[in-house]
């Protein structure tokens, strides 16, 4: 699809405001999306790492959410290739990280991170780790080699984030957003499928919000009053598709409302098109349902600036340019506040720099062999 003159000078206005997520001002409206790269033997980012978001900063991404990092428990994570975010080594690389993208005039959060039941025994980074979650199901609804989470449990996790949380602001980071999306912990708590306890956090929809309020309002306590904390969270899974937290606004606010009580600055509504509308009788898409409900500031996501679904690029399918002005039409009508940008950065580090600079006519259309390097 060709993105005309006129969008481009009109992409230009509408995305190079600047915005507020609590006590950080973001340069303008776009973010980097958060894509597991797997360029971190050890878990410790390097200097390949360091290179790859700092060019995305000096072209213009205001504000970059990491790839997921494990947070500090051992069953958090299943391979050795992703980043965590504890260890001396590993914060030492993401410190560098973190000084590099400011140094090219951006901000930056971590994407804190634990795969609970979608871990399988036996990998690395600690083979011996049980996979853990609510109730011990997995995401296809079977009962695999994994155990439901004790309090013990609960408390170790709670205390992972928050220790994250604390290292991220230690180390100079802008703020920290928490993985609640995708069918990875948190999620697996907030929905009803993988969540079939019987105690205070399984139940009705404020009682598998539980958990995860929990974390964030650790987090909150353990980081200064204006230090930002993003809440991901989207309705598919990685095995369920058409799976849903919530079927009515109604049910998405009793979701929301807790995790926003307890401290949630800004939400990430991860969808995977981002122009489609959430629930019956109106336009609005997720983000701009989480933004009327909660009045929290709210990032989209979801084949920005591509024709076709991101889940086809693990197949090998690449995408062609698409239009953004259906995106421009929603951002000046303060439907939601900021676009996370996934595969068309991915792609193009200049992507941001072109959109902003009147430069539509040098995207590039995305080719999934982007993924297998760290360009």
């Amino acid at each position: 699809m060709t993105v005309t003159t006129s969008s481009a000078s009109r992409a230009a206005e509408i995305l190079s405001r600047p915005v507020a997520l609590n006590g950080l001002t973001v340069p303008n409206r776009i973010a980097m999306a958060p894509m597991t790269r797997m360029f971190s033997p050890g878990g410790v980012p390097g200097d390949d790492v360091r290179s790859y978001y700092a060019r995305r900063a000096a072209a213009g991404v205001g504000l970059i959410v990491t790839e997921g990092t494990y947070v500090g428990h051992e069953s958090a994570g299943q391979s050795d290739r992703v980043p965590r975010f504890h260890g001396e080594e590993q914060l030492a690389g993401w410190a560098k990280v973190a000084e590099d993208v400011h140094a090219a005039g951006g901000t930056i959060v971590p994407q804190l991170w634990h795969i609970g039941m979608v871990r399988k025994q036996g990998d690395a980074p600690y083979p011996d780790a049980p996979a853990v979650g609510p109730s011990g199901i997995r995401m296809d609804g079977t009962e695999g080699s994994g155990k439901a989470m004790t309090r013990s449990d609960l408390d170790d996790v709670i205390g992972a984030f928050a220790e994250a949380a604390a290292a991220a602001e230690r180390i100079g980071f802008d703020g920290v957003e928490l993985h609640g999306a995708h069918g990875y912990l948190l999620d697996q708590f907030l929905w009803a499928g993988t969540n079939r306890r019987t105690d205070a956090y399984g139940g009705d929809a404020v009682a598998r919000t539980k958990f995860a309020a929990e974390i964030v309002a650790a987090v909150r306590a353990t980081v200064s009053p204006e230090f930002p904390v993003i809440f991901r969270y989207s309705q598919w899974k990685q095995e369920a598709y058409d799976a849903r937290l919530a079927e009515t606004p109604e049910e998405l606010e009793a979701i929301l409302a807790p995790l926003a009580a307890a401290g949630v600055d800004a939400f990430h509504a991860s969808t995977r098109r981002y122009w489609l509308p959430e629930f019956e009788d109106s336009d609005l898409n997720l983000a701009g349902w989480t933004k009327k409900l909660t009045g929290r500031p709210t990032i989209t996501v979801g084949s920005v600036g591509l024709d076709g679904d991101f889940i086809r690029a693990f197949a090998g399918e690449g995408a062609p340019v698409g239009s953004i002005d259906n995106l421009l039409d929603r951002l000046e009508r303060d439907e939601f506040d900021m676009v996370a940008v996934g595969r068309a950065l991915l792609q193009d580090p200049e992507w941001a720099a072109k959109v902003l600079g009147d430069r539509t006519a040098e995207l590039k259309p995305y080719d999934a062999a982007a993924l297998k390097t760290l360009s």
